[in-house]
C-alpha cells in the first residue's frame, strides 16, 4: 500500500478547533478498574486489552461468540519481539505462535472444538515530525478518547502501540472481529477527530489491512493481506 505524506498543521493550529472539544471529552474516560466498586467488573467478563484500563476500554466479553472470545483471551500475551517494530516485517514483529499456542490451551480448557475462523487486523505505521514530539501526550489523548468510542461500537479485540524512534516512526495495531466492525469503529466524531491530527500533524503514514486466518482444530494460521 502506498505511503501517504501530509503537509503539517502546527499544533497550535489544531488546538483551535478539534482538540480542545476532544481533549475535555477524554477527561471523562478517567474511571480506572482501581476506583470501580469492589464487585462491579469481573475478570471474567472484562478485558483489559489495550494499555487503557479505564472502565471504558475494557472488553465485555459477553458482547462476543466463542471463537471471538478464547482470541481476545489469546491477545492477552501478545508480545512485542523486536526494537525495530516501527519497520520490521508485521508477522515477524509480535509472538503470533504463542498467541496461537494459548489460544489452542483456551480452546481444549474450553472443551470447544474450533473451526476456521477469520480476523481483521489493522496496522497503522507513521512518523512525526521533531516539533510533533513535544505533543505527543496530547496526540495520544485523541487517541484515547478514539479508542473508547471504538470499544464502544463492539468487536474490538485488541489495541496495541510502540512509541517513536530516533526518527520519529512508530506502529500501532489493532485487531477487530471483522472488517465490518473496524468500519463502524472508524466513523465516531472522536475517531474523526484523531484521523484529521494523524493527517496534519505525521509527516508520513501508512494503513495496512491484514486478514488473520486460524484453520480448523487450530491446526494453522497465517495473517496475509486483506481482500475484501
Amino acid at each position: 500500500m502506498a505511503v501517504v505524506s501530509s503537509p503539517t498543521l502546527t499544533f497550535q493550529a489544531l488546538e483551535r478547533h478539534e482538540v480542545p472539544n476532544a481533549l475535555k471529552s477524554s477527561a471523562g474516560l478517567q474511571d480506572p478498574i482501581s476506583r470501580s466498586k469492589p464487585g462491579s467488573l469481573s475478570e471474567d467478563r472484562y478485558l483489559v486489552i489495550s494499555p487503557y484500563d479505564e472502565k471504558p476500554h475494557l472488553l465485555d466479553l459477553e458482547t462476543l461468540d466463542k471463537p471471538n472470545q478464547l482470541l481476545a483471551r489469546a491477545l492477552l500475551v501478545l508480545k512485542c519481539l523486536r526494537e525495530d517494530y516501527a519497520t520490521a516485517p508485521y508477522v515477524e514483529t509480535f509472538n503470533w505462535q504463542g498467541i496461537i499456542d494459548s489460544l489452542r490451551e483456551l480452546a481444549k480448557t474450553s472443551n470447544y472444538t474450533w473451526k476456521e475462523e477469520s480476523f481483521y487486523i489493522v496496522v497503522f505505521r507513521s512518523q512525526v515530525p521533531p516539533e510533533t514530539v513535544a505533543h505527543y501526550s496530547d496526540l495520544g489523548l485523541l487517541d484515547k478518547a478514539a479508542h473508547a468510542e471504538a470499544v464502544e461500537s463492539g468487536g474490538f479485540l485488541k489495541y496495541w502501540f510502540g512509541e517513536p524512534d530516533k526518527n520519529g516512526r512508530n506502529l500501532a495495531t489493532c485487531v477487530w472481529r471483522s472488517s465490518r466492525d473496524a468500519e463502524i469503529g472508524s466513523i465516531g466524531p472522536k475517531h474523526r477527530v484523531a484521523a484529521n491530527a494523524a493527517r496534519h500533524m505525521y509527516t508520513e503514514w501508512k494503513i495496512e489491512r491484514l486478514r488473520l486466518l486460524v484453520k480448523d482444530d487450530l491446526r494453522g494460521w497465517e495473517i496475509h493481506q486483506w481482500v475484501d
